[in-house]
């Protein structure tokens, strides 16, 4: 929006000059996200008490700990959201197709989220929408997304799998490629899901990703840089920085009211919404395979499920005490705040190993 506006008097006026740079708006989407969080969170917050009425919102399959924790509004993501589009919207160049992709899922999902999170506060259902219902929701704007990104990318890329460490190699799935993406896009958003269930766990590691991917994406873009890494160009991912840049400033914002002891919980609508955006940013940047390895201690959360449910039904006795894994370690005794941040040691070490891949080609 302000871009739109201010850059034609770029010419003109100097000042106006660094509309043009991509760091610029990037700083700014930042800043402004995390300025709507701040002065947002306790009004958001306070509406979201009413709308409970003090019911409780904690899941049965948790551990007992979390009983203490009722009370605690959930839906907070909604904070999140309104940040990070708004924050989007006026500093990104509206004619950029890639973000819009990545704004349809994140609100798109966050929808879905919402609609969940709804019926936890309004009609004291802890477990909100059928998990079908929601699963079909996901797959749905994901296919969107993926089939409107192979319309406008090159044949070239739009189909195609990059692999790291290997250098101008593209791995062409052809129509493969559409469900491979929606995979993509609705693991991430899953993973991130599970991953959310211990105060400030989930929002760090997420801004972490999402730091690193703002940086990629402006690698990605810049045919320079791109051609120096012996990255895949992608004309116009660059943009993609600025929404990045977004999510790191409402997650920030987010983080203070998430802090242990959380006054909110960020919810479906939060988790849902950025684990997906996550997730197609890696596909508009062909760095699929590294989101893997950067958002790592999403995966790692969501094969603790998948084991534990796998070994339960195959043998009948459970591998971890709890999962996800962060409630296995609960159930070891491990305070809440060593587990988050043990946890948030874990993703600054992937994320450092999924940049390197970067450069070591």
């Amino acid at each position: 929006m302000l871009y739109a506006l201010l850059a034609p008097l770029a010419d003109e006026y100097q000042l106006f000059n660094l509309i043009r740079y991509l760091t610029f708006r990037t700083g700014g989407a930042m800043m402004t996200a995390l300025v709507i969080s701040f002065l947002l969170g306790p009004t958001v917050i306070n509406w979201l008490k009413q709308q409970q009425r003090g019911a409780s919102n904690i899941r049965e399959d948790v551990p007992e700990q979390h009983l203490a924790k009722a009370g605690t509004p959930t839906m907070g993501g909604f904070l999140i959201l309104i940040a990070l589009i708004f924050s989007t919207l006026l500093w990104m160049d509206l004619a950029n197709n890639y973000v819009w992709i990545v704004l349809l899922v994140t609100a798109g999902f966050g929808m879905i989220g919402f609609a969940d999170d709804f019926l936890k506060l309004t009609k004291r259902n802890s477990k909100g929408l059928p998990g079908k219902a929601k699963l079909a929701g996901q797959i749905a704007i994901s296919l969107a997304a993926a089939y409107w990104y192979a319309a406008i990318t090159p044949d070239a890329l739009s189909s195609s799998l990059a692999l790291p460490f290997l250098k101008d190699v593209l791995l062409n799935l052809g129509w493969f490629f559409l469900p491979f993406a929606v995979f993509v896009i609705v693991g991430a958003s899953n993973a991130v899901n599970l991953t959310d269930g211990l105060d400030g766990l989930a929002i760090v590691p997420v801004m972490i990703a999402a730091g690193c991917f703002g940086f990629i994406s402006y690698l990605v873009g810049n045919a320079i840089y791109s051609g120096y890494l012996q990255i895949h160009f992608v004309l116009g991912a660059g943009e993609l920085a600025v929404f990045c840049g977004a999510i790191v400033g409402a997650a920030l914002g987010f983080l203070w009211f998430n802090a242990p002891p959380a006054m909110v919980f960020m919810g479906d609508t939060g988790s849902l919404s950025l684990g997906g955006a996550l997730g197609a940013i890696s596909i508009v940047t062909k760095h699929e395979i590294v989101l893997a390895i950067i958002g790592g201690l999403f995966v790692l959360e969501t094969v603790s499920v998948i084991v534990q449910v796998a070994s339960f039904k195959l043998t009948g006795k459970r591998v971890f005490a709890m999962a996800p894994l962060h409630h296995h370690f609960e159930k070891k005794g491990w305070a809440e705040p060593t587990i988050v941040i043990r946890f948030w040691i874990i993703a600054m070490i992937l994320a450092m190993i999924g940049l390197s891949t970067l450069k070591l080609r």
